[in-house]
């Protein structure tokens, strides 16, 4: 067995992977901790797996950069991707990052959030309701994936008759951050990008003219900035919605999805949650560890450095595996049980530092509220079918999950 890790180990490439790995690279991402757990890949990027290794990543911003213009300008040339992604907040370094970051943060305070609580007890009952007169779900498309769209939509005070492309122009421009992006999917991500900027550049028009609440409204929010007259440009502003979209799309229908298939598929963890349903919030952090809806970040150096013992030259490209860090055992006692009390829970799935997710609380209440009452209304459902997985190793999640509800 610790010769197949280490074959398996030797072998990983991460523009080559096989489908075994998309529908489960833990096996693999345990080799390489006990293995290889600092990579050099052929590309020349070193890949991350340890717990340890990637916090002091994330914390060190001095060594590791989140600006992306050196890494995208070969992978996107001169295109509306290259410019939304060395745009958007995640993927730019302090100043910049600061700056942007405390307005954005500033719109999703702790009161914007919780006053959404509400609103989206009823958008989530509203489905389960339409669920119910179906007899039948699907729970990426009838559930998971049109919560956050709705809440996104609503952050922004996007039109109900206008929210149709969201979906979609999301996927398209998160698929075009994989390893390896297909001619295709690049064109659809620019073409997304274009779309979204187009449309944006009408509703911030609108909103300018016509402002919403600040308090609730996060467009009006940014657009009017800060007291003191910090402000986006609008090449920031528009980048940054796009953004926010993104960031609070996928990543939150991921940690829906995921928690929904991980309880089904760990029926005495189901029914503890059934039966002490204030475990909701552990369970959240649980479901975020063991299959994190973002696997993968990327970093820079920008200088000579050593990590975990090993000596990264300036310029070098770092990969943190975020699916493997938060199975290491040298942090997660029996790191392959889904335990949905575990407590301490310091896992990474929104990173560590100054990039930790902003919409982190947001995300966190979206899954609490969907999966409770999920599994409140219908907790005899189960997985009635093969699942589809989405088919990319950044964000783990399933394009569709068919389920009866018994």
């Amino acid at each position: 067995m610790n010769a197949d890790a280490k074959a398996l180990a030797a072998s990983f490439d991460l523009e080559k992977l096989t489908p075994e790995f998309y529908d489960n690279p833990y096996p693999t991402y345990r080799a390489l901790r006990e293995n290889e757990p600092i990579k050099r890949l052929r590309s020349g990027t070193v890949f991350l797996t340890r717990y340890d290794d990637l916090v002091t990543t994330y914390k060190n911003t001095k060594s590791f950069s989140s600006d992306k213009k050196r890494e995208f300008a070969p992978k996107y040339g001169d295109t509306p991707l290259y410019e939304h992604h060395t745009t958007s907040l995640v993927f730019n370094d302090p100043p910049a990052h600061t700056r942007v970051r405390r307005l954005i943060m500033g719109a999703l305070s702790p009161r914007a959030i919780a006053s959404m609580e509400g609103d989206l007890i009823k958008l989530v009952d509203g489905l389960l309701d339409a669920i119910a007169a179906k007899g039948a779900c699907e729970l990426i498309e009838d559930f998971a994936a049109s919560i956050p769209i709705e809440v996104i939509g609503n952050l922004l005070d996007v039109p109900h008759e206008e929210r149709g492309p969201l979906r979609d122009w999301s996927l398209a421009i998160l698929g075009a951050l994989e390893p390896v992006v297909s001619t295709e999917a690049a064109t659809r991500g620019n073409k997304a990008v274009a779309d979204f900027l187009a449309y944006l550049q009408t509703l911030v028009a609108r909103r300018r003219a016509k402002p919403g609440n600040p308090e609730r409204d996060v467009l009006t929010r940014l657009i009017q900035g800060e007291e003191n007259g910090e402000r986006l440009t609008e090449k920031e502003l528009l980048h940054n919605c796009i953004f926010l979209l993104n960031a609070g799309h996928e990543t939150t229908t991921n940690l829906i999805g995921n928690g929904l298939v991980a309880l089904d598929r760990h029926p005495d963890q189901k029914q503890r949650l059934i039966e002490n349903p204030d475990m909701i919030k552990t369970a959240v952090e649980e479901i975020l560890r063991y299959e994190s809806s973002n696997q993968l970040g990327n970093r820079m150096t920008t200088e000579r450095v050593e990590l975990g013992g090993v000596m990264l030259e300036a310029g070098t490209s770092v990969t943190l595996c975020i699916g493997a860090a938060n199975r290491d055992p040298a942090q997660f006692p029996d790191p392959e049980r889904f335990d949905i009390a575990r407590t301490p829970n310091r896992h990474l799935a929104f990173a560590t530092g100054a990039h930790q997710c902003a919409g982190m609380a947001l995300a966190r209440l979206e899954g609490a509220i969907a999966i409770s009452r999920f599994l409140a209304r219908f907790p005899n459902y189960a997985v009635s079918g093969a699942p589809v997985r989405g088919g990319r190793v950044r964000f783990r999640g399933f394009l569709s999950v068919p389920c009866a509800l018994r």
